[in-house]
């Protein structure tokens, strides 16, 4: 058992402790409280151990990245900028066709190194979305739980109940306690009305499972539905898959999966950059955590999400990198800063539940992560915090460097 002593603790699940104490032992949390204050039973148990005063620091949950694509991560600076997300989506798909096997290890590696480079910057927990499960052995190597989303696409899948029995037994064998594994629909585009259908009815057949879709990302998604036309039509046409009797059911993405039963409180909505108030408020309504990806939809070519009206909605938040292909990184610090930026009147607080157990939660896996508190994992980040700090807070959510992040349950006596 340890004790370690820092000038700030975020717990997350109360208010920040000034001249905070945690206690850990055999990678479980098993106290935290004051550490400079009269004797408490915190404090019996601190001195029953060896402290370890980490000095002008704080130490927060592990961050949580609750939406990326792991196996486009050899797309790194191969795929730019663009001013619109439909010639962004003809690079992307261009670029895969030309690395047809999923094992490749020119796909592979770059996933590695990728995981390993969001551990170093204060990823404890991946929401990643896979086409292929390639990334699942590599999620379990690094020893980093996730709740990986086996993603379909077919806007014009011909037997799609057959289609998701299918992945749900790839799902099923790759799945496990700390890396699971579930079945998930891409986006309203690229998925028919039948296949939202089919993978409705696995989720409700199977309780723990959790989905994700992006919705709302791009404003041809928004035209596709309301008129039938666009870009994204266009995109679909000239790649064989536009369904000639297709008629477009005139309304706004959260309408239409709405009318199709496909959203409640274990799917994840990404993006969202286009949603309307009613929108919001809907999402709000039917319990929907909402991932908001700042920094990749600027990328895309699809502008910044509306952040503050999301939180002024009362629509659970928490935010993804997305993949490598539209991020410089996978550096959820960074990412928060990107959201303080174009929120600022949202308060650091709300932006750091965001990033840590709004986003376990959606994932679920709030029992173990997204706060400090006894019982749970130690996946604790230490971050260090220059002497003219005041609101270590809002320090937090302005960007922290790499080099000013260790990982608690990696520090000991020989720090």
């Amino acid at each position: 058992m340890t004790t370690f002593l820092a000038e700030w603790l975020l717990p997350i699940a109360q208010p920040p402790i000034r001249h905070g104490s945690i206690t850990i032992a055999d990678g479980r949390i098993e106290a935290i409280g004051i550490a400079r204050a009269a004797p408490s039973k915190d404090v019996s148990r601190a001195a029953r151990s060896e402290a370890i005063d980490l000095g002008r620091a704080v130490i927060l949950p592990a961050l949580v990245n609750a939406h990326t694509h792991l196996e486009l991560s050899y797309l790194h600076e191969r795929i730019p900028p663009a001013p619109r997300f439909g010639q962004w989506v003809r690079a992307v798909m261009s670029m895969r066709r030309q690395y047809p096997d999923p094992a490749d290890t020119r796909i592979i590696e770059p996933a590695r190194r990728a995981i390993a480079q969001a551990r170093r910057t204060g990823t404890g927990l991946f929401g990643d979305v896979s086409n292929t499960l390639v990334t699942v052995p590599l999620l379990r190597e690094a020893r980093i739980p996730a709740q990986v989303f086996h993603e379909l696409t077919g806007f014009t899948e011909q037997d799609p109940p057959a289609r998701v029995v299918e992945a749900r037994q790839r799902a099923d064998a790759a799945s496990n306690p700390a890396v699971r594994v579930s079945v998930a629909p891409h986006a309203p585009y690229s998925v028919s009305a039948a296949l939202f259908t089919a993978i409705r009815h696995d989720i409700d057949a199977h309780p723990a499972a959790i989905s994700s879709v992006h919705l709302g990302e791009n404003p041809e998604e928004v035209e596709l539905l309301q008129r039938g036309t666009g870009e994204i039509r266009a995109v679909l046409e000239d790649l064989g898959r536009w369904p000639p009797d297709w008629r477009p059911p005139g309304c706004s993405p959260v309408e239409y999966l709405q009318d199709l039963g496909f959203l409640d409180r274990r799917t994840l909505v990404v993006h969202g950059v286009q949603f309307t108030g009613d929108d919001l408020a809907t999402l709000r309504d039917l319990g929907v955590t909402l991932v908001s990806c700042p920094r990749s939809n600027v990328y895309v070519g699809v502008g910044s999400p509306p952040l503050e009206a999301f939180y002024a909605m009362d629509v659970d938040v928490t935010f993804g990198t997305d993949s490598l292909a539209s991020a410089p990184d996978l550096d959820m610090f960074a990412e928060l800063a990107e959201a303080r930026r174009i929120a600022p009147r949202v308060p650091a607080r709300r932006l750091l539940e965001s990033a840590t157990l709004t986003g376990a939660r959606a994932l679920g896996f709030e029992r173990e992560l997204g706060t400090l508190e006894a019982g749970k994992r130690s996946a604790a980040l230490v971050v260090r915090v220059p002497e003219a700090v005041v609101d270590v807070e809002e320090y937090l959510v302005s960007g922290v460097g790499p080099d000013a992040i260790a990982w608690l349950d990696e520090l000991g006596p020989g720090l």
